[in-house]
């Protein structure tokens, strides 16, 4: 069993910035995938960011790339998303998920997940 733990969000105006940690615990971080899944209202959850934790490879959806950077402290078995520029687009419930690749992440697929977090831009 994987668990996370979620910290970060909030509302913020258009063209500001958050970043989401995520903090994982109960099996060897480095074996997993990481990313981010984010679903806005009335919508379907959708992939955002991915990042392998022993390769460091990264993945984004192209609706933030260049704004949106994913990292990984292996020390602190922490994954965080630097959200930058943000659009009221960018506005949803931000899940941490892991799974054992970044390849099932990228097609949507999660075998863990943490629990969601809110971030609302205005405009």
């Amino acid at each position: 069993q994987v668990q996370l733990v979620v910290s970060g969000g909030g509302l913020v105006q258009a063209g500001d910035s958050l970043r989401l940690s995520c903090v994982a615990s109960g099996r060897t971080f480095s074996n997993y995938g990481m990313g981010w899944f984010r679903q806005a209202p009335g919508k379907e959850r959708e992939f955002v960011a991915a990042i392998s934790v022993r390769f460091s490879t990264k993945y984004y959806a192209d609706s933030v790339k260049g704004r949106f950077t994913i990292s990984s402290d292996n020390a602190k078995n922490t994954v965080s998303l630097q959200m930058n520029s943000l659009k009221p687009e960018d506005t949803g419930v931000y899940y941490c998920a892991a799974a054992a690749s970044t390849g099932n992440l990228v097609v949507g697929t999660a075998g863990y997940w943490g629990q969601g977090t809110q971030v609302t831009v205005s405009s």
